[in-house]
């Protein structure tokens, strides 16, 4: 399948445009998921809209809701969003009308915990709960950490009807009003489990070789683009790195991103780590941009790079740089919603503030 958004020779500018497929972004900054551990039975709420709705009226092109689950047994936590009953659809309605409303693409991301299910809420702890009674499965039956339950290996029949439950998950994020599906194949969760020989030691076609272990994400990627509209994009959320010798690297990843992007996948939305308790990982300024470089180059699809982007000139270098097509900020946008507004003005660039505000931006301060 072919993308209709191709990478230019020349480099990209914070503030410029991208169009991919029939969505229009009006610039590269992007607002990546964030769990709020704030919803009940899956439904958001208000907190969620006043989260999510502040960064769209803050300026980002994309607000990417957070991890979602597509079964009740794949939340992270007893507190996280669903969208796999009607209830969760017609609050997630509510949410992505305002962000359209304000000028940004509403996306989700669409996920599946795995062997990381059932836990209490980080400022909890964030331990294993057993009381929740959650069935709680990986690709093998090997435990994150000892504070994690170790998950039941999935059958056939089990991955056959968890990529079902993904494909059913986009139907109904479209009836939500979602304009982008992120496939959640990053930070330890079951797709990443699936692709990490440390987390994934089946012996069938689902485990062994690199094409095995690929296998469930690219077909998790094809049963979506199978529900999802041709003209709206499918991004993926991948851990280019465990961090740990013998796991899951650069080179593996970009040979994933050419097989998602066979099956109609438009960026790589590319983090690290996640999958391995005790990996030590070098966090630092821009530390996970030179894996968005890596598979942009050599995989020839667009990537979004994240992980401590907090400076507007950073920000603009990833881009004039060739790094990446998209930057996407996080604990940045929980300190500071018009971040891109903030960038605008240091970078020199134009960009429309909201009608209520206009009184306080366009005036001297």
């Amino acid at each position: 399948m072919s993308q209709t958004a191709t990478i230019q020779p020349e480099t990209a500018h914070l503030f410029d445009s991208l169009r991919i497929r029939d969505v229009e972004f009006r610039n590269r900054i992007g607002v990546a998921p964030m769990c709020m551990y704030s919803a009940v039975d899956g439904v958001p709420n208000d907190w969620h809209f006043v989260h999510l709705g502040s960064r769209a009226v803050g300026g980002a092109s994309v607000v990417i809701a957070e991890a979602t689950a597509v079964v009740p047994n794949g939340r992270i936590s007893w507190a996280d969003t669903g969208i796999w009953n009607d209830e969760q659809v017609a609050a997630w309605k509510r949410i992505t009308s305002f962000i359209k409303e304000h000028g940004a693409v509403p996306g989700i991301q669409l996920a599946h915990a795995g062997r990381k299910a059932g836990t209490d809420v980080p400022w909890k702890g964030g331990a294993y709960l057993p009381d929740l009674g959650w069935d709680i499965v990986g690709p093998s039956p090997v435990a994150f950490s000892d504070r994690m339950a170790t998950p039941r290996e999935m059958t056939h029949v089990d991955i056959e009807e968890t990529i079902e439950a993904f494909g059913r998950a986009a139907e109904r994020a479209l009836e939500a009003g979602f304009e982008v599906v992120e496939i959640h194949a990053a930070h330890g969760y079951l797709n990443h489990e699936f692709l990490s020989p440390i987390s994934n030691q089946r012996k069938d076609e689902y485990g062994g070789s690199l094409e095995n272990r690929v296998r469930f994400t690219v077909e998790v990627a094809r049963r979506i683009r199978k529900s999802w509209p041709e003209r709206l994009p499918v991004f993926a959320r991948i851990s280019a790195s465990d961090w740990v010798e013998g796991g899951w690297d650069g080179d593996q990843s970009v040979y994933l991103s050419k097989r998602l992007k066979e099956e109609g996948v438009d960026l790589i939305h590319v983090s690290t780590g996640g999958n391995v308790a005790v990996a030590e990982i070098p966090v630092g300024p821009g530390y996970q941009v030179p894996f968005a470089a890596q598979i942009r180059r050599e995989a020839g699809i667009l990537t979004g790079a994240v992980g401590l982007i907090e400076d507007p000139r950073q920000a603009e270098q990833i881009l004039e740089s060739g790094e990446a097509d998209f930057v996407f900020l996080a604990r940045e946008m929980l300190r500071d919603p018009y971040w891109p507004r903030r960038a605008a003005v240091e970078l020199g660039a134009e960009i429309k503030a909201p009608d209520q505000y206009l009184r306080g931006w366009n005036q001297p301060r």
